[in-house]
């Protein structure tokens, strides 16, 4: 029996290393493609940071969606795995947003003259990032396990409630921001088919990153886990 789950467990440790190097070559094929994109008309070569900062902030909203799942499945089901995934859907979720936040500014800094201005996307997108800086925290104030559960669900809950409201932010307020990309709500592709598809294709890689971290993530919290309760 203890056989069984070892293999098991070396089968989903080999399958996450398999789509970790997918994502990591598919980046690397990204990156080249978004390098050799025509430069934009009014921002140059800078706009570049595009194809690296969109799949960025989507894969960080993304990650509210999925914690709002796993913490949904958790308050109803109360399995500590759909916790796991959850705690770790956000940790990742709080790397992805941390840089769509950095290449952001370093993207505003030439083309707006600032890094930073509390615009009605940025100002959401900072209230996302300190909702996940705050689940974080709320997991390491609660010692309880199923106390810390059901806290982490609650934040993640309505952490993902800012989520449409960023994304429409750009089309309800005034903002410097630029419209979305590709508009969820018409269907609407609003740049040019060169710079879509290096864009695509990074968002395609970093999916694949962010569900091998995840997944890589979750194992080690079910090991950890595992020892405390032995």
């Amino acid at each position: 029996m203890q056989l069984a789950r070892s293999n098991q467990t070396n089968r989903l440790d080999s399958l996450t290393l398999g789509i970790l190097g997918l994502g990591v070559v598919g980046a690397g094929v990204g990156f080249i493609l978004a390098m050799g994109a025509p430069p934009d008309q009014s921002q140059g070569f800078v706009a570049r940071i595009f194809h690296m900062h969109v799949p960025m902030a989507w894969m960080a909203y993304l990650a509210s969606f999925a914690a709002l799942g796993y913490s949904v499945a958790y308050l109803i089901r109360r399995k500590a795995h759909h916790d796991r995934v959850a705690a770790a859907v956000v940790e990742v979720g709080l790397i992805f947003m941390a840089l769509a936040l950095l290449s952001g500014m370093l993207w505003a800094r030439p083309t707006w003259g600032v890094y930073w201005d509390w615009e009605p996307r940025l100002t959401t997108t900072a209230i996302l990032f300190a909702i996940y800086v705050g689940y974080v925290v709320v997991r390491g104030a609660i010692e309880d396990p199923e106390l810390r559960a059901k806290a982490a669900a609650g934040v993640a809950i309505l952490g993902s409630i800012n989520v449409p409201i960023s994304y429409m932010s750009v089309k309800w307020w005034r903002s410097l921001h630029q419209t979305q990309s590709i508009d969820l709500t018409t269907g609407k592709i609003n740049v040019d088919a060169a710079i879509l598809i290096p864009m695509l294709i990074n968002l395609a890689a970093f999916t694949l990153l962010f569900i091998g971290l995840v997944r890589l993530r979750g194992i080690i919290a079910a090991r950890e886990a595992a020892r405390e309760e032995v």
